[in-house]
């Protein structure tokens, strides 16, 4: 019964657009929702939004905004085999299923601290820029993706910008489209370290050593996605032809081009990118990096590269390299979105997650992240408060191909009702 409940508020949150940046209308029906319930609901200027009744131990924490891919946000939902997907987008479920929970609890009138972050998906913004008085002792996140664990550890980040301009040049014989479709995509975090092609690179390692000029070249649309899509306008001396991952198109234009000594595609193809080290104590990615979106237009690149690190220590190193490596190709950087690691840590909050975890599943495990949680930020912001993550099964984030499994959702609410009665 809950669990219907649970996915009937998610498909009716799936219909009110919040795309990172554009999540203000969901806002708003939040803030009404928790009002009409009688709830405190308070506002603060990043957008986060803090909803409270009684005097809680306990606070429950998601964000509110989620990556839009493909379609998004028209999302469509469709259920297959206990799994629900999108047709053509992103779902939402990250974090959006966490949402659905703590609507359920706040019909019940529950005694607790729900806090709602902006802009989770682009930097942690929200989380960030924090501005309540919190009540709780004990806060409990619940943007993690894989049930009957408890996550006490996550990655910093930060994305690396790189620009520069190129001179226009002479155009070639030919002119082409080229392009790099619907490969898997995912998230830069989770998903780094399964081999998933991106299509930037695919793209640029074809159009390296062949003797072209660029007109444009357009890839991914998120920084914390791998790209799945990118599209090239050339101009060659010489006919080009498909591949299996590469399709061309003969064009009937003459057009301004650029780049005459193919600096672009040398670049990409000597990005070193994805897992760059493993972390064998917590057997995840220690080190990463992920080209996310390349725009070029008019003789102007724009590369954005999202970092992540399980240490400070590493994030640091990510970035000095990567600097230096752009400099080298005469790009200037600039360093946007830097967020904390989350340090792995077992305490008397996470034992009893996990012991609620236990009760539910009859087996539990501490796990770490390569990827970015509030928790890390927020725990600089609120040290006393001790945290913990934990969430339902959900695949491929940040891709067209995500999915969230039903029967998690289920056990992972109850999940939060033993956390409630053992904590509150």
């Amino acid at each position: 019964m809950m669990k219907t409940e649970i996915i009937d508020y998610f498909q009716m949150l799936t219909k009110i657009p919040h795309c990172s940046k554009m999540a203000d209308n969901l806002l708003t029906y939040l803030e009404d929702f928790g009002t009409a319930r009688g709830y405190s609901v308070e506002i603060d200027q990043a957008k986060n939004i803090l909803i409270t009744k009684g005097n809680p131990k306990l606070a429950l924490q998601a964000h509110y905004d989620m990556v839009c891919m493909g379609k998004a946000p028209h999302i469509e939902t469709y259920i297959k085999e206990g799994w629900m997907y999108a047709k053509g987008s992103s779902l939402g479920a990250d974090n959006g299923m966490a949402i659905a929970m703590m609507m359920v609890l706040m019909e019940r009138g529950e005694d607790l601290e729900f806090l709602l972050t902006a802009d989770e998906e682009v930097g942690l913004i929200g989380a960030s820029a924090l501005d309540f008085d919190l009540k709780s002792a004990y806060m409990l996140n619940l943007d993690f993706e894989d049930e009957a664990q408890v996550c006490i550890g996550c990655a910093g980040g930060l994305d690396i910008v790189a620009t520069k301009q190129f001179e226009k040049t002479y155009p070639l014989v030919y002119f082409y489209e080229v392009r790099v479709n619907d490969l898997p995509g995912g998230h830069s975090g989770v998903d780094i370290d399964k081999g998933i092609p991106n299509a930037i690179k695919v793209l640029a390692e074809y159009l390296h050593g062949q003797d072209i000029v660029i007109a444009s070249f357009h890839g991914g649309e998120k920084a914390n996605a791998i790209p799945a899509d990118a599209l090239a306008i050339v101009s060659s001396d010489f006919p080009l032809e498909d591949t299996e991952m590469v399709k061309v198109k003969e064009l009937d234009v003459r057009i301004k081009v650029y780049d005459m000594m193919n600096h672009l595609t040398r670049l990409i193809n000597n990005f070193t990118n994805g897992v760059l080290s493993y972390n064998d104590e917590l057997s995840l990615p220690d080190t990463s990096i992920n080209l996310g979106i390349l725009n070029y237009v008019e003789g102007k690149v724009e590369l954005t590269a999202s970092a992540r690190a399980m240490s400070a220590k590493g994030l640091k190193q990510i970035e000095q390299e990567y600097q230096k490596f752009f400099e080298v190709f005469e790009f200037e950087t600039t360093i946007t979105e830097k967020y904390p690691s989350w340090k792995p840590e077992v305490n008397a909050f996470t034992k009893e997650v996990h012991d609620a975890m236990m009760e539910v599943y009859h087996e539990s495990a501490y796990k770490a992240i390569h990827a970015g949680l509030e928790c890390g930020v927020i725990s600089k912001r609120y040290p006393t408060i001790q945290f913990a993550s934990i969430g339902p099964t959900i695949v491929n984030p940040h891709s067209t191909r995500e999915r969230v499994n039903l029967d998690s959702v289920g056990k992972i609410f109850k999940v939060v009702e033993a956390v409630i009665r053992k904590v509150n």
